[in-house]
């Protein structure tokens, strides 16, 4: 009789080191699975795009700049902001009178934005100041690819002459503001207006129809490649 007592405590208590085997085991960490690491405030994702706890949107970072740009500075159609370029149409439609759609040639109007408001100064060519003919040549080559002469009387000499009837974007505007010479000149946009770098008022869109202009316009000339 003791022996079989014996036996049955010998039994529960190998029930008991068991289970307690079974725990510690179950409970201890894995040599197999890594510990995932543990963040305080954020949790981060592929794409190194955080997300922190209380903001309601992602912020991500990219290399692009915010506008396309032209000469040393990069377009293509990868980078190009749809909501951006809507934008820039609407703005110079208002400002030239003319439907949206009428103006296709965006990187015409992404220049001009670019200049738009820089001041005027005699033999500047920077976005700190440029001058008319500076102005004009550094548009054509950038939008046209053509390379125009220094001086608005050496655009005026290197361009074909047309009427001003037939004036479409892109041709030369030229005007004798002083002296017997031509000594301003424009790029002609649409609807009468120019895009020039005026001494008044810097880079600025202007109509040929103003009385000012009107009486000092002198011709208008067409650049080919």
């Amino acid at each position: 009789m003791k022996r079989v007592h014996l036996l049955y405590l010998l039994c529960a208590m190998a029930c008991v080191t068991s289970c307690k085997s079974f725990k510690a085991t179950t409970t201890g960490p894995s040599s197999t699975a890594p510990r995932p690491r543990q963040t305080s405030n954020s949790a981060v994702f592929i794409d190194d795009i955080s997300v922190t706890p209380g903001e309601n949107r992602t912020s991500v970072t990219t290399s692009e700049p915010k506008k396309p740009v032209f000469n040393n500075r990069v377009v293509s159609a990868s980078n190009v902001d749809i909501e951006s370029v809507q934008g820039v149409q609407i703005r110079y439609a208002t400002m030239l009178d003319v439907p949206v759609e009428a103006l296709t040639n965006v990187p015409l109007l992404q220049d001009l934005d670019y200049w738009w408001g820089t001041r005027y100064c005699m033999g500047g060519s920077t976005q700190n100041c440029i001058d008319c003919s500076a102005f004009t040549q550094t548009v054509i080559k950038d939008v046209y690819a053509v390379q125009l002469p220094r001086t608005a009387e050496e655009q005026y000499n290197a361009s074909t002459p047309i009427d001003y009837v037939d004036l479409r974007e892109g041709d030369l505007v030229f005007f004798q503001t002083y002296g017997r010479t031509i000594s301003h000149v424009g790029v002609y946009i649409a609807n009468n207006k120019f895009a020039h770098a005026s001494t008044s008022g810097g880079v600025m869109i202007s109509d040929l129809n103003e009385e000012y202009w009107k009486k000092r316009y002198r011709a208008a000339g067409r650049v080919t490649k």
